[in-house]
């Protein structure tokens, strides 16, 4: 790169089976029995697509978690991927400077040049990587993070300004949508994980949820 308390019948991920269901409803005798089967069956659906839901969000959370950590990783360390190796924020190297200095179209472009490479503008930059992604994967402060992290996507939706059909120096843009690009998604990933309280599975949220600083100041649920 460059947001529920869930029932749990058992433990591990599993989907509602409906044949015994289908089975018990057939040997119930009496209306009465037929309607409280038939009640039973579709509690236990219900229950069955929340408990697939939660995984499916928490999934989502620990892939978007990991997106951001290891960015944080790879431009500090120069991991050899985005960041190549020797050229890591340990090493000397700077987080913005290359990202920013190369912006090339935008109302933001002159302001960007300014920033890159600014020690202030790598330590915010990078403690947003490092904070949303130990966020996420924990499944705590899931507001802060949706907070931290869209405005963090939105600058850097401004910095690569996807309207522009055509850069400062008159050649082409390259962008391929006017408006929705993967920093718009992740914003409104992240937005959705902590409005879906998706760090109560397979996380710390309902731990997190259970402390008295985070009872008394819900936005830092």
């Amino acid at each position: 790169m460059a947001v529920h308390e869930h029932p749990h019948r058992s433990s591990g991920f599993h989907l509602p089976s409906f044949r015994g269901k289908r089975t018990a409803s057939g040997t119930g005798s009496g209306t009465g029995s037929d309607t409280g089967s038939g009640t039973d069956t579709a509690v236990a659906a219900h229950d069955g697509t929340r408990t697939a839901q939660a995984y499916a969000l928490a999934s989502l959370r620990l892939l978007t978690g990991f997106v951001f950590l290891w960015a944080f990783l790879d431009k500090t360390f120069g991991l050899g991927y985005a960041t190549s190796s020797g050229k890591g924020w340990i090493d000397g190297g700077s987080p913005t400077k290359g990202f920013l200095g190369g912006v090339a179209g935008g109302p933001m472009e002159s302001t960007f040049h300014d920033w890159a490479g600014a020690a202030w503008a790598d330590w915010l930059f990078m403690l947003g990587l490092l904070g949303v992604g130990v966020a996420l994967i924990a499944g705590v402060a899931l507001r802060f993070a949706a907070l931290a992290g869209t405005l963090m996507m939105a600058l850097m939706w401004i910095a690569e300004w996807p309207p522009a059909r055509t850069l400062s120096d008159g050649s082409p843009s390259m962008s391929t949508n006017p408006f929705a690009d993967y920093h718009v998604v992740y914003a409104v990933v992240l937005i959705a994980l902590a409005v879906a309280s998706a760090g109560d599975t397979l996380g710390l949220g309902k731990v997190w949820a259970g402390l008295p600083v985070v009872r008394r100041s819900r936005w830092l649920r």
